[in-house]
């Protein structure tokens, strides 16, 4: 297990260093920052009472107030209170680390309990909830670490020991308090000191391990920051000189790079970091000014289709909800459509009632542009409507392969129509694959550029694109009839052609066309992929292709080059390729695909026209990408 916990490490590491270009190009676009205050100065600024964490005695008093007087706040809390009544009768946490490596899951759990009975608590005063969160605090008390090996798990658990210990202060015992911060100092906070003062990795790492750790640690302090002040004033100083190696990755205009899944863990973590600053020292030392955080709340609006599922590349899901941050992110940079966003959701967190005040506006009341490029991390969208659920979406993503949790998928595309995702992101597969952030990431064909969207050059010779390529957005065109994105690939398959772009363009917002040119000295196989939850059934010549799901139907039709036909093929690997027999299977998918053997000049145009819509909005000759 030691051998097997250092090769995780070490390959974290490298993932962090790998992408230490990226980050370099993000910061040099940020203001240079200044050194934060002392540990002194931080402390000085300390507000004595509890709560101090997110919200006072005020704050709670005037929430109170707000539910009984607000429906929406009303139906909030009234969810949230059946969710603490479901916990106590739930079995305590325990000490388990399933997969050998983490405890995460765990600590997210008794996270998720402390913010629900503590805020059922505060609301409504009935001792069973304090009760019940006691057990909870005493139990994993008694752990004998917060597995700080993986040390996501630990700033997790003692963010959730900080909201307990601070939003309750006044109601546990002193012996209480006492075991309570007992375990955040010893379990949590000196832990991470010796990451601070050793020069750790994850301080120094530019993705949601930044964040989540400092933000973790960021809680603990504060919270008991006038019991331990030495001990507090330099987490917190270290915490601040840490955060903004992370937060340049927002800038120029607010994308994420680890994609829309680790956006939402990555900014949680650093929304509530920045907002426990403001409400604990009165000021986030102007972190929240860094350069594209004020937009970054509009990434998820952006990234999810009208199905509702995310534009999934990296390491993401499809379904990462509506996140309460986007509360906070709508106020504080006057962003209507993500109060919108996150109040529309279906489920709600104890923060959410802390930051909500006004429903705010849809994207097409909030006059948000159908279309979007996010420059740096390399990715469009582009819809017909806003607010239709039967809205044509596409998303094209090129960026960087190098990124923390990428896979190998520049180039690759979602799209939604008729109310159903038809070209579909299969997702990642198990964390805990042999080597799966390691030397045997890519042989997984999930990570692999043919389990993805995109083309495979000359399969079967190693990584089929360079994993540490960068590709980017040539052009983008954003006009009420026409959008389109073009796409330079050439760096993902340098080794086998001299280029290799593709175009996306949605067509009078009717019908989207995904055009490829490969040009090389030396033939090329060329394999065209498309992953596809749809019945299948090509015509009698193989050029067109009827997607079915439910009473909804696609056609893509082939357009170039002639004499290529499609196929359906089941969604796993060629024969030429790794096929690790732990990976997922893929059974409820299949992939539309496209074989070329031979070719030094290509180009391949599939046009994809939804049901009902007109059939030729296509031009006729096609145009090369160049006069696009």
């Amino acid at each position: 297990m030691k051998n097997s916990f250092r090769i995780v490490i070490a390959t974290l590491l490298a993932l962090a260093s790998a992408a230490g270009v990226q980050a370099a190009e993000a910061r040099s676009q940020s203001p240079s920052r200044a050194e934060p205050p002392s540990p002194e100065q931080l402390i000085q600024r300390l507000k004595r009472d509890h709560p101090r964490l997110l919200i006072d005695r005020a704050g709670f008093e005037e929430l109170r107030n707000r539910v009984k007087s607000d429906a929406t706040l009303r139906q909030w809390e009234q969810q949230l209170r059946r969710e603490a009544e479901s916990i106590l009768r739930a079995p305590l946490p325990r000490h388990e680390l399933p997969d050998g490596l983490r405890l995460l899951g765990t600590s997210r759990l008794v996270l998720t309990r402390a913010y629900t009975l503590a805020m059922v608590y505060r609301l409504h005063g009935e001792r069973r909830y304090l009760d019940r969160l006691w057990k909870e605090m005493d139990t994993v008390a008694g752990f004998p670490d917060f597995n700080p090996r993986h040390f996501l798990d630990t700033a997790e658990m003692t963010h959730a020991l900080a909201i307990a210990y601070d939003w309750l202060f006044d109601a546990w015992s002193a012996e209480q308090r006492e075991r309570i911060r007992g375990v955040i100092v010893g379990h949590g906070l000196k832990p991470g000191l010796s990451n601070y003062r050793s020069g750790g990795w994850w301080p120094r790492s530019i993705h949601n391990w930044n964040q989540v750790c400092n933000g973790g640690m960021t809680a603990g302090a504060l919270a008991i920051a006038d019991e331990e002040p030495q001990l507090a004033g330099e987490i917190l100083h270290a915490a601040l000189a840490s955060l903004p190696l992370a937060m340049a990755s927002y800038a120029p205009d607010g994308a994420w790079g680890e994609g829309p899944g680790y956006w939402n863990y990555a900014t949680t973590y650093n929304v509530v970091m920045l907002a426990m600053l403001e409400s604990a020292l009165g000021t986030d030392f102007g972190l929240s000014q860094m350069e594209g955080f004020s937009q970054t709340g509009l990434f998820p609006i952006y990234m999810t289709g009208p199905t509702d599922l995310a534009f999934n590349f990296a390491d993401s899901g499809e379904r990462f909800g509506r996140p309460d941050i986007l509360l906070w992110l709508g106020q504080r940079f006057n962003l209507p459509a993500c109060t919108w966003f996150a109040a529309t959701g279906t489920r709600h967190s104890a923060r959410a009632l802390l930051w909500y005040r006004e429903p705010g506006r849809d994207p097409q009341a909030a006059a948000l542009p159908l279309d979007k490029y996010w420059r740096n991390v390399e990715v469009v969208t582009m819809r017909s409507q806003w607010n239709d659920p039967q809205a044509l979406f596409v998303g094209i993503q090129a960026g960087s392969n190098r990124v923390n949790h990428n896979h190998l998928d520049l180039g690759s595309f979602v799209l939604d129509a008729l109310g159903h995702r038809w070209a579909v992101d299969l997702g990642p597969d198990n964390y805990n694959l042999p080597g799966f952030f390691g030397r045997q990431r890519y042989t997984y064909y999930r990570l692999r550029a043919e389990g993805h969207n995109t083309l495979v050059l000359n399969p079967g010779q190693g990584p089929d694109q360079d994993p540490a390529a960068t590709a980017r957005i040539l052009r983008f065109e954003s006009t009420p009839k026409r959008a389109f994105a073009l796409a330079e690939l050439t760096p993902a398959y340098a080794k086998h052609a001299q280029s290799v772009r593709r175009g996306v363009a949605m067509l009078e917002r009717r019908a989207v066309l995904v055009q490829d040119e490969v040009s090389a000295k030396e033939p090329v196989e060329v394999w065209w992929f498309m992953h596809t939850p749809a019945d299948v059934s090509l015509s009698a010549d193989g050029r067109t292709a009827t997607l079915k799901q439910g009473k909804a139907s696609l056609a893509a039709q082939l357009l170039e080059p002639a004499g290529a036909h499609f196929e359906v093929r089941p969604a796993s690997p060629l024969p030429c390729s790794p096929d690790p027999k732990a990976q997922a299977r893929n059974e409820r998918f299949r992939k539309l695909a496209l074989h070329l053997p031979e070719v030094r000049q290509l180009r391949l145009a599939v046009l994809f026209v939804p049901q009902g819509a007109d059939p030729h909005p296509a031009p006729s000759p096609i145009k090369p990408l160049a006069e696009w």
